[in-house]
């Protein structure tokens, strides 16, 4: 017989016990927004629910869970603040104003709609402070703030049967203190830049945006590119001596002493001396050192290492690693196995290891590899990071029943070769990390000569310990790798030196000298940085989080602040002026030890240090200040004119001057509105280059009396012009290849908004209204009929074609760009 629910004051006595922990939590933080009034339970059906985050994640997690259980997907935070304004309240103690995603409110419907007939509600968003913001949230729709008797939180760090188990097995309460966290960032994030960006768009150019992190990560680029710019060649000399002994192989000797002092050759004339000194002298051995030494294996990886090592030797972005890496997460198809999460939780600043993966790694060494590639200890790593959440572990595979041979036809199957590449480098590091260190043997020879002692280093690799598996980087390559040592005056690094051979040596055998190689040389600047060493040196310096790095990274370059040269970042003008404007108005909030100390202090928040309002209201005080001081201390670049040397062309009478506008910089006769002369520029060595651009004849004749036409380039974009102008002012749209779908007999065309956002329309404008911010495609649906397809983009997928019809939902990937394998691959619509 069916268990009739408890009623009566027993069960009321036994609620509000249940919620007196919760008010108690609540009474603690801040005043929040009241949470939802709890929906109305029906009849329980004996099932429970479970939440995560993404449909993928959910299909992987149900397979472990049967049919008691049903898993919906929240597809990320379901409440945000909003987007028309600050949404905070900072006289109410920093009250956040939290409103339903748009798009959210189905998903919110349908998980609501499960709740009310589950027994249990399970919420098993990601284990960090994002996923724990999520699982507050919807504990707030569902009437439960924090959680209750019958919504709780699960936790797991990989997606495995028994990881997803254990976890349903022993439930927790919602994380307030994380909660706080994650709620204090969006807040502080939401306050520096709403109220920056609005001075950023008045000052210099409208659609400008600054952020608490981001901005600080374009300082770093900038101050790097100024030290470039700054930096003075030194000259210097280099000195080797190619040497033979009484038996192969000849080798080479750098020279290491002169007069008894460390080398230091500046000039050539001191260089040539010195080899004429040493062109009749004896080359005579003086020590020979033998030594074993020792490559230890890196830690497994955390996020930031992972992203550092992905883009020195696969050549990732961080944006492409961790999207990858999510994937591999969620759940990947192997065959009849279904869905199988293959990695650990990705968002990670842990190198902590399961003992039970630890213990099956190390049979698979010993398996694989042989008992001498297996420490007689497990190898313990210890985090760098302050405020590491260990309770994470390092990212790694979930089993090692999966290796990167048995998986690689289904990854090929699927064309996703990369993401393949990605998990045989996870794969690879973790077993490295439990095997032995690499074993040289280095030798070390100084060679007296006249006046001079030179040195040579040889290193021959003995034993491979984890390079068996690793392969044989220089360490100072490996991200998270650990310098090899040197005591004083030791000999070059064995990486350095690895397989260069040196012939038998002993002290008192006489060299020949072969030839003497003097070189000159000027010391380089430091190099721009590229994507894996911005990331580590914002992980060193304490800038924003791990898990936030692949989002700057990419937000900085769509914003113009910096651009891509051969791989490395360098400022674009905008991201220079915005950051001297920034610095000079903001110099606290700009500071890079500053915003370092702002992160502790919001980790402090997680473990209990100290208040989130309190933090915010520290930061707010002087921050208002500074905010009201803005105005004031940063020029208003939009009215300012520069003069240049180049007279207008069109005028003749006034010297071109720099202005900016909502698309850049421009040159600009000062003579307006007499004179309307404007031209692009690009600057050269520090010199203004104008950029005239040419008419570009077409075929199309003038629809106002039947001339030849040109393409030329306006405010809004490009166009067609009458070649006859001024006598005929005739002009058309300029077309991207795609007829009207209205069918009016027109065609599409590129245009530009009066606030210069792209948008697509109808060459018959006003007699056909058609209008599309993406841009369309002569391709018909094949799953409604539609006349167009869209061209779209997202920032976590990328670009993809999609149906215009929201019912219809036809989605696939876009074609491969140039040098790219295989067609698109067609999508389902996602319920």
């Amino acid at each position: 017989m069916a268990r009739e629910p408890k009623t009566g004051v027993a069960a009321v006595k036994k609620a509000k016990a249940a919620a007196a922990p919760k008010e108690a939590a609540a009474a603690a933080g801040a005043d929040a927004p009241k949470a939802p009034r709890r929906a109305a339970r029906k009849t329980s059906t004996g099932t429970s629910l479970v939440v995560v985050e993404s449909p993928a994640k959910a299909k992987t997690i149900k397979k472990y869970l049967g049919r008691s259980f049903d898993v919906k997907a929240s597809v990320g935070h379901v409440k945000d603040l909003p987007k028309s304004k600050i949404g905070v309240d900072v006289e109410k103690g920093f009250l956040p104003e939290y409103d339903v995603i748009k798009g959210k409110a189905k998903v919110l419907s349908e998980i609501k709609r499960a709740a009310r007939t589950a027994d249990h509600v399970f919420l098993a968003t990601d284990p960090d402070r994002e996923g724990e913001a999520i699982a507050w949230h919807i504990s707030e729709e569902l009437g439960a703030e924090g959680g209750d008797a019958r919504v709780r939180r699960v936790l797991f760090n990989e997606i495995t049967k028994t990881a997803i188990q254990k976890a349903i097995e022993k439930p927790l309460d919602l994380d307030r203190k994380k909660f706080d966290s994650q709620q204090a960032r969006r807040i502080l994030d939401r306050l520096v830049g709403y109220q920056i960006s609005p001075i950023l768009w008045k000052k210099v150019r409208r659609g400008l945006s600054a952020g608490r992190v981001q901005s600080v990560a374009v300082r770093l680029v900038v101050e790097r590119e100024r030290e470039i710019e700054a930096f003075v060649p030194v000259e210097y000399w280099s000195l080797d001596a190619d040497l033979a002994a009484q038996v192969p192989p000849d080798f080479r000797a750098k020279i290491f002493k002169v007069d008894g002092q460390k080398a230091d050759l500046k000039q050539g004339e001191e260089t040539q001396a010195l080899v004429k000194d040493l062109e009749g002298a004896r080359f005579v051995v003086a020590s020979v050192d033998r030594k074993e030494r020792k490559r230890n294996p890196p830690p497994p990886f955390t996020t930031a290492k992972l992203q550092q090592e992905a883009a020195n030797r696969l050549g990732f972005s961080p944006k492409k690693t961790m999207t990858l890496a999510q994937r591999l997460y969620e759940g990947v198809e192997l065959g009849d196995e279904g869905a199988i999460g293959l990695i650990t939780y990705m968002r990670t600043d842990s190198v902590r290891l399961a003992t039970e993966a630890v213990d099956a790694v190390r049979a698979h060494i010993q398996q694989a590899y042989g008992k001498d590639h297996l420490p007689e200890q497990a190898n313990v790593y210890k985090t760098k990071a302050k405020a590491a959440q260990e309770a994470h572990e390092a990212v790694r595979p979930t089993s090692l029943e999966w290796t990167p041979d048995r998986v690689a036809p289904f990854f090929d199957e699927m064309g996703e070769r990369d993401m393949y590449r990605l998990y045989e480098l996870i794969w690879n590091r973790f077993v490295a990390c439990q095997m032995v260190p690499a074993v040289y043997d280095q030798t070390s020879a100084d060679i007296a000569a006249s006046r001079a002692v030179f040195r040579a280093t040889g290193s021959i690799l003995k034993f491979p310990g984890y390079l068996a598996v690793y392969g044989a980087k220089p360490p100072e390559e490996e991200a998270g790798a650990e310098e090899e040592k040197t005591n004083g005056d030791a000999a070059e690094p064995a990486a350095r030196a690895e397989d260069r051979q040196l012939p038998p040596l002993e002290a008192g055998m006489e060299l020949r000298l072969l030839k003497l190689l003097p070189e000159q040389h000027f010391t380089q600047p430091p190099p721009r940085f590229n994507e894996s060493s911005l990331v580590k040196e914002m992980e060193e310096r304490g800038i924003g989080r791990p898990s936030t790095y692949a989002a700057i990274l990419d937000t900085i370059q769509e914003k113009g602040y910096v651009e891509k040269l051969e791989k490395q970042f360098k400022p674009t003008h905008l991201g220079v002026l915005v950051t001297d404007e920034l610095v000079r108005a903001f110099p606290r909030e700009m500071d890079i030890a500053f915003t370092a100390g702002m992160e502790e202090k919001l980790d402090g928040i997680e473990e209990g240090n100290a208040g989130w309002q309190q933090v915010l209201e520290e930061f707010y005080s002087k921050f208002k200040e500074d905010l009201a001081k803005a105005d004031e201390a940063m020029r208003n670049v939009k009215a300012q004119a520069i003069e240049t040397d180049i007279t207008c062309e069109k005028c003749g009478q006034h010297k071109m001057v720099i202005k900016w506008g909502r698309n850049g910089e421009f040159l600009a006769c000062p003579g307006y509105p007499e004179c309307r002369n404007t031209m692009n520029f690009r600057r050269e060595d520090g010199n203004i280059v104008p950029e005239k651009e040419e008419d570009v004849p077409v075929e199309d004749k003038c629809p106002e009396c039947g001339a030849d036409m040109v393409m030329k380039r306006g405010r809004f974009g490009r166009f067609l012009a009458c070649t006859r102008y001024p006598d005929c002012k005739g002009t058309k749209p300029v077309s991207i290849g795609v007829t009207c779908p209205k069918g009016c007999g027109g065609y599409i065309s590129e245009k530009r908004s009066r606030r210069g956002k792209t948008f697509y329309g109808c060459s018959s404008y006003p007699k056909c209204d058609f209008v599309a911010w993406d841009r369309p495609r002569n391709e018909t649906c094949p799953q409604c009929g539609s006349a167009y397809l869209l061209d779209k983009y997202s920032k976590k997928t990328g670009p993809f074609v999609a149906c215009p019809n929201k019912e219809c939902g036809y989605r696939r990937e876009a074609e491969p760009r140039e040098g790219g394998a295989g067609a698109a691959r067609a999508e389902p619509a996602k319920a």
